[in-house]
């Protein structure tokens, strides 16, 4: 494939960047062979031109497709190169926060600086089990693969864990250790796992210390064995160490600390015990403050120095060993505080009586003058003498820190070995896994001998590791049947030979060692004159003379010379070695006894028990050890490092590389030079390297066509598909060489999954634009005519618009031109008359005139008088009406006055609550009140008016006899001319008139106006008045609703409330049901491990005196003992557990034997002292037995003559009742009308139920009568007097009496239990005629209220009628109120009445019950019942063929266990036999044992029934049948046991038939508990054998299996996948789940499960298929993509089909499968917008925050066309679930069993007519 082909436009490539390392950029242009350069643009937009090397002419790296991007294994990358790890790392890291990650073999770790929850126990149990590849990467993954290949190829196994400091490679290795300690288990009690565990805080403290990269960084290297026995469970471990830091004893840098365990002491100073260490703060102390750090940031010393020493505890070292330790530590700590002064240049001195040198000397028990001595000399030794030699200051401060390093390194060594010690174990060790916490590549600016080490053990295990990765490609290609070639990897063996080989760096500094004067300078000239011209790898730094470089395989290291040959010297002095060792101080003098042993000075322990290869052996002879001792630490180092090789290549490697993100320790943020610099070092790209230069993309023949069927055409379908892969990819690939067909998979070089992804896209592509083009079409065609019919319709009605305005214009325009015409004809006639009325108005004005002229001339002297007249009356009735309008304005006046004084009052009381009720009460008066007013005030202003009518009338009419006398005197005007003079002045009076006449009328127009303006006020006041009681109104409607809302409210809240304390009180009993259930199932455990331990002990042949099973004619209390003696042997048992499995220690076994013989002496003095008491009480019987009868024949005569009394009482009171009803009935018949009558019916009532209630009593009587009678008679045929109590189930049979006191005792409590009856009987008497006294009382009180009444009716009668109504009425509303109260108030009464003999008449009931059972079953014996039967009174016995009973004899007992329980066939049963057969069965022979009286029949009945179906249970525990079969016989009997038990409760549901079944002489309520706690015990059995059938068939068939066949697109697998895929043949589907669900419900029904339990069995199985689903899901990045939640959707409907078919849809099942629904819903909705969020936010209720999140961080895109979920959209989604009460926890708890409840169902078979079929082999059995 030609590179133009890749090299395209929009093809994306890296290119080098230097803050980056790498950086992202796309093609703008093809590119073209020969091209020197690339036209790129980069991803901020900007474009940039890149240069190729003229030389190679290499192209950039190209960039995966993107839905390969965050990859769970980085080999399933199509291009396999440093920036697609880099960046795929990232993506998972920071856009995801994945911290793992597959590379191949090997788990990349990166530290996320943060605490996650991903490491609990419920992690652990998802991740058990599973294989490799089906999960996500996880730590637990790699130590699962381990174990598992550990049990499958009988192989040991190693975990490498490496990495920087800061990395986390101790917590990787910690996490690892705790998944074995929690998946595996102890093979033993001694709890191994927890003591491996433990170990971790004691290294920590002691070889843990902060450093700047890390706060807990492990300064030394450690592989921990764990073994196992033969059944993989642990048993032990061993710890090697190597390359302790010790100069950190006496130096660290800055921000630095030493070892934690120095300032954990000296944070707890404080405590008493640790007083005598004399500390005090870190910073007092030189080795501790020279970091200038003492405190880590939430690290708390002080709780860590308590975890730490519990640790110690744990693991065996005492408290008195602790101190020693840390007083040795405490010593240090003041040996370096020890100043050492200069004498002189030569010599130095130690000042006397220094404080910290006492304390080391007190704390060490060595003496003060011999320690300061050789502190500051040395002793010499020559050929000839010795002598001692003075130490400058420096020599003598460096030989006071030796000394402080050599004691840490001792007491390092020490814990170390009693560490081991407590961790071995005798039990042999059969296989282990190791794992190794060892430092990573280093390289500082400074690097010197402890670099060198570490650099060089990792080029050793970078070594093993390519090797290691190189088999496993050879094997794999091997296996598939690829032709091999040699793949070119890097070897860097020459390097190790440049460390290790002869001549090498390590011998030339271990011969310079051995040179007098050896120094660091010559050193380093032999190695540069050695090396330096003969070894490439070799290089001398330019400007030293004292470093050299070599070529590691991650990087160049340049070390220093100085201080390599006194490190690796390691020299101390000798003489203050011997001081030490004369110490007074038992621990050091251990510490130093094996100074001349061979150990190493790194912290090498012998080997406890050879049992492991890394150890260092002890040479033979004792004479070598002083010659042993020089030995140097790099020769130490070179051979514990070459047996820890061998170690690592004798097991099977499994890798962990810890990557460092970032050097600021800052959460999820990463720095990638600092990745890529560890990538290249951790050898992570070199496994890359080598897979990418074979065929690094391996696809199985099914993936591929699954994956790429989209390119292959029907024709190229075959019906084989690896011949139809070969056809089409030989189409697609022209280079043969780009891939290869194996056995199995097809291999494919580098790029080439990218380039037929590729083409899978452009194929995918060009069928969305046809799917998209053909869509559009169709889409706008359908617009188009939408559009087309929409115009239609739009024309047809705007023209019908149109022509309907033209017919309404025309319409308009008609009637137009008609009112024109009427208008006009209107206009022109009222012209007209206006023309008209003012012609005859001045022709009126003009004869008026004349006329007035010739009246004045005529009429001025003749009617002088008269017109003097008429004036001064005017006059006179002008001053009245100005006098009355003043009179009525004043009076107007002062009304307004008092008006607004009055309603300035009325505004006061409006603001009162109290007025706006009065206010609304009179209202309507008030109103009525007003409009009387304004009625008043109209017919005022009308009476004014007609007055004005009248004086105008008069007027007119004087005006007209003015006229004709006017005409008249017209005929002597002539007369009248000399009178002109008069008629004049008459004109000038005239006008006078006219003016008082205009004055009137405007007198008139303004009273006018005032009765208007009064009328408006009035009207105003009204409508005010109106408004304001509107408002009133307005504001009582809004407080009634007010006050109805609020009550709503109330009622709702209170409604709400109810419901939340039932759920709450729901929820609390299912948590009370489900904690008693597991305490069942913790105690069915123990009762489990109990037998096996039993079983241990009976095949070692070790005696168990007490426990041996008895024959089946054991007594009543053995049998009792037998089956409750589990509870008092279960500790005894479980502390025998431990030295059981481990071999059984002889000393322990002959304790257990004592204590055993002591408890079976216990046992038999028990057992003579209880004869030895029945023997006293057979004496005591026979002496008492006269006495007894004669005080009881007494007291019944006694209690007969009160029981004839009191029934002549109750006559007598019967028949004053019946006397006191019928003068009731004559009383309210005489009274019938009157209205109190319904008061006499109440009476009735009351007195009727009175005389019931005495009856009642009578019963109650008769029946204590009977029973006292049946117990006298009783008493005569007694022979022995024994009770016998309920039977008890973990307790021993006490039921029969111990001596006579007893028996005296119980006839004293009968004696004062019947004295107690008789008071209540008389007690109940006085109470009747109190009651009677008071229905007298009332009586007296009717007929006086009836008198009452007839003396108010005839007041009443002599009131008016409107008064007598009312007053009726007042009257028969306060009667019937005094009547209600009186009613209710009798009615309370009456019902605590009832309610308080009720409760009397059950406890006298049950009390009298009980002495009858008791006195009769005490005085009865089973012998006697067959001689002569005494038939209590509450058991009727009536003579039928068949009781429904089953008899067997005491010897059967076994056989019929045997035959029913033990022996039966589950499969035969349930489908020819009827359902629950069994349990009938054994019911039936229960009631025999009743019906005959024996109590030890009963109980070893039930006793055996109980042992055999537990043992059955436990025998074939795994058989779903078995299990199914037995719950449902075990419900069944249960249910027989309450249906035929005698309590009403459940014989309501009997028929009469079936109520004269139940049990007479046996109450077995607390068996009924026993057998109920049997059925949650096979109910949990049951849930667990069904879980072991689904767990393998849920993930398969729910999750990989594509239902829905071509949805789920098969995307590119690395090689973690390839080692777990599963045959096709082999693989689960739905269908499988679905015919397993129904194979256990037709059992289940087959077998007569209850359908409510069935119902509760359905929920949890579909509970467990919901949970175990979603775990996956959440931890399975492969799965998380929209086509997968497509397919768990169709699969979850198919579920609920299934419960559709079934009925089964209202059990809840469904909605357990709810988080399972949200989370498919969640990969299929929108993941961009905040409305998406809100919709996620609200739709996923069922899941909790972090599912939500976890399932947004996984989901991956299968097809190029789905989008990731961005970084903000998922953080606005835990914005928004904050404030979420919720658990953390990620995963369900797949273990969690819902309570069971077993609802009682009563059987309608008879028992008569069960016929037992032969094949049961129970014909032993007899019907009775």
């Amino acid at each position: 494939m030609a590179a133009s082909e890749l090299y395209t436009k929009c093809a994306r490539v890296w290119i080098p960047d230097a803050e980056e390392v790498w950086k992202s950029a796309e093609l703008i242009k093809d590119y073209k062979n020969g091209d020197a350069s690339l036209q790129l643009m980069l991803e901020d937009g900007k474009s940039i031109e890149h240069t190729l090397d003229p030389k190679t002419k290499n192209l950039p790296y190209l960039r995966n497709p993107d839905i390969l991007v965050g990859e769970n294994d980085l080999t399933a990358l199509s291009y396999l190169h440093e920036p697609a790890v880099l960046h795929n790392l990232k993506v998972r890291f920071v856009d995801s926060k994945l911290i793992y990650t597959y590379c191949g073999i090997v788990l990349v770790a990166i530290n996320p600086y943060e605490t996650l929850p991903i490491y609990g126990s419920d992690i652990i149990n998802a991740y058990s089990g599973q294989n490799m590849g089906d999960m996500d990467p996880h730590i637990f993954a790699v130590a699962e693969e381990a174990y598992k290949q550990m049990a499958r190829d009988e192989r040991n196994q190693s975990i490498i864990v490496s990495g920087e400091s800061g990395a986390g490679k101790t917590v990787s290795a910690k996490y690892a250790m705790r998944y074995f300690a929690t998946v595996s288990g102890s093979a033993s009690e001694a709890n191994v796992e927890e003591k491996v565990l433990a170990s971790n805080p004691i290294m920590e403290a002691i070889g843990n210390a902060k450093t700047t990269r890390n706060d807990n960084s492990s300064r030394f290297g450690k592989y921990i064995e764990i073994g196992f026995d033969n059944r993989y469970r642990i048993i032990g471990a061993n710890m090697r160490t190597y390359l302790l830091e010790k100069s950190r004893v006496v130096f660290q840098a800055d921000e630095e600390r030493n070892y934690h365990i120095f300032y954990q002491l000296c944070a707890s100073s404080h405590l008493p015990e640790l007083k005598n260490l004399k500390l005090s703060s870190a910073n007092d102390f030189l080795y501790t403050r020279q970091g200038r750090s003492p405190v880590i940031i939430g690290v708390d010393d002080t709780k860590e120095l308590c975890t730490t020493r519990n640790a110690f505890t744990l693991l065996g070292i005492n408290e008195s060993y602790q101190m020693g330790l840390f007083q040795v530590l405490a010593a240090i700590l003041h040996l370096g505080n020890v100043e050492i002064k200069d004498r002189d240049s030569d010599s130095s001195v130690i000042p006397p009586n220094n404080c910290h040198l006492m304390a080391f000397c007190e704390l060490v028990g060595v003496t003060y003058q011999d320690m300061s001595q050789w502190l500051c000399h040395r002793k010499l030794k020559t050929a000839t003498e010795t002598y001692v030699k003075t130490l400058p200051r420096l020599q003598a401060t460096n030989a006071r820190d030796a000394l402080s390093k050599h004691i840490y390194a001792k007491l390092f060594n020490w814990i170390v070995e009693h560490v081991n010690k407590a961790l071995i174990t005798n039990v042999k060790q059969h296989s282990f896994i190791g794992v190794l916490d060892i430092y990573g590549f280093e390289t500082f600016e400074i690097n010197s001998f402890e670099q060198f080490c570490i650099n060089y053990a990792n080029e050793k295990l970078q070594q093993q590791f390519n090797m290691h990765v190189f088999k496993l490609e050879q094997e794999e290609y091997m296996k598939e049947q690829i032709p091999w070639t040699l793949i070119d990897f890097y070897d860097n063996q020459p390097c190790i030979n440049l460390i290790e080989a002869k001549m090498g760096i390590l011998d030339l500094l271990d011969e310079e060692c051995k040179m007098p004067k050896g120094s660091d300078d010559s050193w380093a000239q032999k190695l540069y004159n050695t090396h330096l011209k003969t070894c490439s790898l070799f290089e001398k730094p330019r400007m030293s003379n004292r470093a050299f470089i070599i070529q590691h395989f991650a990087d160049k290291v340049e070390y220093q010379c100085e201080g390599f040959l006194a490190k690796n010297k390691d020299t101390v002095n000798e003489e203050q070695i011997n001081v030490l060792k004369a110490s007074k101080f038992n621990l050091l003098v251990e510490l130093f006894h094996d100074e001349e042993k061979a150990t190493s000075p790194t912290g090498q322990v012998p080997g406890t028990g050879g049992r492991t290869r890394l150890s260092i052996k002890p040479d033979k002879s004792r004479e070598k050890s002083s010659k042993e001792h020089k030995k140097t630490v790099g020769c130490q180092f070179r051979n514990s490092l070459q047996m820890l090789m061998e170690t690592l290549n004798a097991t099977t490697p499994h890798y962990v590389r810890c990557i460092k993100p970032n050097d600021f320790k800052m959460a999820f943020t990463f720095d990638p030079k600092r990745a890529v610099q560890q990538l290249r070092a951790c050898g992570v790209l070199e496994t890359i390297r080598i897979s990418a230069a074979g065929f690094p993309s391996r696809w199985t023949y099914q993936e591929f066509f699954s994956r790429y069927r989209v390119l292959m055409k029907q024709k190229d379908v075959l019906p084989d598909k690896k011949l139809t892969c070969r056809n089409v990819l030989e189409k697609l690939v022209q280079d043969q060489d780009k891939y290869q067909f194996g056995k199995t998979k097809i291999f494919f070089r580098a790029g080439q999954v990218a380039y037929l992804e590729k083409l899978r896209a452009d194929k995918l592509r060009a069928a969305c634009i046809r799917i998209q083009k053909t869509i559009r079409c169709w889409l706008a065609r359908k617009k188009y005519l939408r559009k087309r019919s929409a115009a239609i319709t739009i024309q047809r009605f705007t023209r019908g618009y149109q022509a309907r305005c033209l017919v309404k214009f025309m319409r308009r325009t008609q009637a137009a031109t008609i009112i024109q015409k009427y208008r006009r004809m209107y206009v022109e006639k009222k012209r007209y008359r206006q023309k008209q009325a003012a012609a005859l108005a001045m022709q009126t004005i003009l004869r008026a005139y004349i006329a007035r002229q010739k009246y004045q001339s005529l009429l001025r002297e003749h009617k002088v008088v008269i017109i003097q007249k008429r004036v001064r009356g005017w006059l006179a009735r002008c001053w009245y009406k100005r006098c009355l309008i003043a009179i009525v304005y004043l009076q107007c006046c002062i009304r307004r006055m008092r008006a607004r004084r009055e309603l300035k009052k009325l505004k006061i009381e409006a603001r009162s609550v109290e007025h706006f009720k009065k206010l609304n009460k009179g209202m309507e008066n008030k109103i009525m009140q007003l409009q009387r007013r304004i009625d008043e005030q109209t017919r005022e202003n009308k009476s004014v008016n007609e007055k004005l009518v009248g004086l105008e009338s008069s007027y007119t009419v004087e005006s007209e006899r003015l006229r004709g006398e006017l005409n008249r005197l017209r005929g002597v005007e002539e007369q009248a001319k000399n009178k002109t003079n008069q008629v004049t002045s008459l004109l000038e009076e005239l006008e006078k008139l006219k003016k008082e006449l205009s004055v009137t009328q405007q007198e008139k127009k303004t009273i006018e106006d005032w009765a208007h303006n009064y009328r408006d006020e009035m009207e105003k006041m009204v409508s005010e008045l109106k408004e304001q009681n509107g408002t009133l109104k307005k504001d009582k409607d809004d407080l009634n609703r007010l006050i109805q809302e609020q009550s709503q409210q109330m009622t709702e809240k209170m409604a709400r409330a109810i419901v939340q304390e039932t759920q709450q009180l729901e929820t609390d009993l299912n948590e009370e049901r489900s904690r008693y259930q597991n305490l069942l199932t913790e105690h069915l455990r123990l009762e489990e491990k109990y037998d096996d331990l039993k079983e241990a002990m009976a095949s070692s042949n070790v005696s168990k005196p007490g426990h041996r099973r008895t024959d089946s004619t054991h007594s009543s209390n053995e049998s009792e003992y037998t089956y409750n003696s589990e509870y008092a042997e279960l500790e005894e048992g479980s502390r025998a557990a431990e030295d059981v499995t481990r071999g059984i220690d002889t000393s322990l076994t002959l304790k257990l034997q004592k204590r055993l013989t002591e408890l079976e002496q216990e046992k038999q003095s028990l057992r003579n002292e209880l004869e030895n008491k029945e023997e006293q009480f057979q004496r005591a019987r026979a002496r008492d037995d006269a006495e007894f009868k004669k005080a009881r024949g007494a007291e019944l005569e006694y209690e007969s003559l009160k029981r004839q009394e009191l029934e002549s009482e109750n006559k007598k009171l019967k028949h004053n009742l019946v006397e006191m009803r019928q003068s009731l009935l004559g009383n309210a018949a005489a009274s019938s009308g009157a209205p109190g009558s319904p008061a006499y019916k109440v009476l009735l009532e009351q007195l009727n139920s009175a005389c019931e209630e005495l009856d009642v009593r009578k019963e109650e009587v008769l029946i204590l009568r009977s029973q006292l009678v049946s117990q006298k008679e009783a008493m005569h045929h007694k022979d022995e007097k024994e009770t016998m109590t309920e039977p008890s189930v973990y307790a021993e049979d006490v039921s029969k009496l111990k001596d006579a006191d007893e028996l005296k005792q119980a006839c004293i409590g009968l004696k004062d239990t019947n004295r107690l009856l008789e008071h209540q009987l008389q007690t109940q008497r006085r109470t009747y005629d109190s009651e009677v006294e008071a229905l007298r009382g009332e009586l007296q009180n009717v007929k006086e209220e009836n008198n009452r009444q007839q003396q108010l009716l005839a007041q009443n009668l002599q009131l008016p009628p409107e008064a007598r109504i009312e007053a009726s009425l007042q009257h028969e509303i306060t009667r019937l109120t005094n009547e209600n109260l009186d009613l209710m108030e009798q009615l309370e009464k009456q019902d605590r009445t009832i309610r308080k003999l009720k409760k009397q008449l059950k406890v006298y009931s049950k009390r009298i019950g009980e002495m009858g059972a008791g006195q009769t079953e005490g005085q009865t014996s089973p012998g006697q019942m067959v001689d002569e039967p005494i038939h209590p009174v509450n058991i009727p016995r009536r003579e039928k063929d068949f009781q429904g009973m089953l008899e067997y004899k005491k010897e059967d007992e076994l056989k019929l266990v045997k035959n029913l329980i033990l022996e039966l066939k589950p499969r035969g049963v349930a489908v020819n036999l009827i359902p629950g057969l069994p349990a009938y069965i054994l019911f039936m022979c229960l009631r025999h044992a009743d019906y005959v009286n024996d109590d030890q029949k009963v109980r070893t009945l039930l006793t055996s029934t109980i042992n055999s179906i537990k043992k059955i249970l436990k025998k074939r525990g795994d058989d779903f049948e078995t299990v199914s079969f037995w719950l449902a016989n075990t419900c069944r009997f249960l249910h027989c046991l309450k249906q035929y038990s005698g309590d009403e409760a459940f014989m309501k549901h009997n028929t009469s038939r079936q109520n004269e079944h139940c049990l007479s002489n046996f109450d077995l309520a607390e068996y009924r508990q026993v057998i109920s706690d049997l059925a949650i015990q096979i109910y949990q059995q049951l849930i667990k054998c069904m879980e072991n059938i689904l767990q393998p068939m849920i993930v398969s068939g729910m999750l990989e299996h594509e239902t829905i066949q071509g949805v789920s697109g098969v995307k590119p697998t690395g090689l973690r996948k390839r080692t777990s895929s599963i045959a096709d043949e082999g693989t689960y589907t739905l269908d499988s789940i679905l015919r397993q669900l129904s194979a256990f419900h037709s059992t289940m029904c087959q077998h007569g499960t209850d359908p409510e339990l069935i119902k509760q069995v359905v929920k949890q199985q579909f509970y467990i298929i919901g949970a175990v689903t979603l775990n996956n899901l959440l931890l399975r990045k492969d799965m998380c993509s929209w086509s997968k939640g497509m397919q768990i959707r169709y699969n979850v409907s198919q579920l609920e089909e299934w419960l559709r078919d079934k009925g089964l849809m209202v059990c809840g099942a469904k909605e357990t499968l709810e988080p399972l629904i949200q989370a498919a819903q969640l990969l299929q909705v929108k993941k961009k917008t905040d409305e998406d969020a809100e919709a996620i936010c609200s739709m996923c209720q069922a899941l909790t925050t972090a599912q939500i999140v976890k399932v947004l961080n996984l989901y991956t895109p299968v097809n190029e066309f789905e989008e990731r979920v961005s970084v903000a959209f998922i953080r606005t989604i835990q914005t928004r679930l904050r404030d979420r009460c919720e658990s953390p926890q990620l995963l369900m708890d797949t273990k969690m069993i819902y309570p069971v409840t077993f609802p009682f169902s009563p059987s309608s078979l008879a028992l008569e007519t069960i016929q037992i079929p032969s094949s049961l082999n129970l014909a032993f059995l007899t019907r009775v």
